[in-house]
């Protein structure tokens, strides 16, 4: 009978099995993507800018409340937050919002947000003519930036809905695209400690994605 070494199958089954799961890893953002835009679970909305083809016209009788969440995936260390967690808009109005990112950590790093709206009925009515989240998000060790969303929520937004969440989960993609070249600038390190390197999995998306739709109520 032929002898088998236990120890070298059992490495050999662990090798196997982080190998699947970092694969796993790496696609479930596009696999979600397309999940989503299939299903329109969660109110995943399209990230590409819209194209105004006709003037909109402002219906300064109702008011839409417009809430913004951040997050960050569990293997993701930057500091995101919105200039302001709600404002009111007039259906029809252009509006402008910034939001912040700092690296604290002390090496380069790149970003991804990944949007969705609830109630998922109302995903459709909001119109991003300018989103951060269109590219993605590249700073120095202790850089920070302002990110901009431009924006409207259409005139046609049905009646009984009155606020419309808009949730961003922002992605370490560093390791799923080379460096770019942008060049490192003097005095962009402010003293941030060094960040606790982790493996960007599946089980840490799946969390994520979990914390978006509680914030987001549920869907």
């Amino acid at each position: 009978m032929k002898d088998q070494n236990p120890h070298k199958t059992t490495v050999s089954k662990l090798v196997l099995a982080t190998l699947g799961m970092f694969l796993f890893g790496f696609l479930l953002v596009p696999l979600y993507d397309v999940f989503c835009d299939i299903t329109g679970l969660n109110g995943k909305v399209s990230n590409t800018a819209y194209v105004e083809k006709e003037g909109f016209t402002i219906d300064p009788n109702r008011k839409v409340t417009v809430q913004f969440l951040t997050n960050t995936n569990a293997n993701m260390n930057w500091l995101f937050e919105a200039e302001a967690r709600s404002i009111q808009v007039h259906p029809g109005e252009l509006t402008r919002v910034s939001f912040s990112v700092v690296n604290p950590s002390l090496k380069r790093m790149t970003a991804q947000a990944v949007p969705s709206v609830s109630p998922s009925e109302g995903a459709e009515y909001l119109l991003k003519t300018q989103c951060f989240c269109f590219e993605q998000q590249e700073l120095n060790p202790g850089a920070s930036q302002q990110m901009t969303l431009l924006f409207r929520v259409d005139p046609q937004l049905p009646d009984h809905i009155s606020t419309l969440t808009l949730a961003y989960t922002l992605f370490d993609i560093s390791s799923t695209r080379p460096v770019s070249s942008i060049a490192e600038r003097p005095g962009t390190y402010s003293g941030f400690p060094a960040a606790t390197d982790s493996l960007f999995t599946s089980q840490s998306l799946l969390i994520s994605h979990a914390q978006t739709l509680r914030l987001a109520g549920g869907y």
